[in-house]
């Protein structure tokens, strides 16, 4: 069946139904997809920030644990040392 479609200003006339009925499936299959892909690499942007901020957060760790780690030897010398009687050059 032939039907007339206005597009704005313009007027297409005697355009098959079934032309009408696939073009608007396909316009709007076109449009979800290009709407798909725009919230896709929104999405993959921030993926990316967060691991970013991640490996950020584990270099810092890594840092901080060899801190420790070393602060803890460091204790562990004072401790020791602490037991050896300091010398006084006044003493008997």
């Amino acid at each position: 069946m032939p039907v007339s479609v206005n597009l704005g200003l313009y007027v297409f006339s005697d355009i098959p139904l079934f032309y009408v009925i696939v073009g608007s499936l396909v316009f709007g299959l076109v449009l979800s997809y290009l709407l798909y892909l725009v919230h896709a690499i929104s999405t993959s942007f921030t993926l990316r920030g967060k691991d970013n901020a991640i490996k950020k957060n584990k270099n810092e760790v890594l840092e901080l644990t060899k801190r420790v780690h070393q602060l803890e030897l460091e204790n562990e010398k004072l401790k020791h040392s602490s037991n050896v009687e300091p010398e006084d050059p006044n003493a008997l």
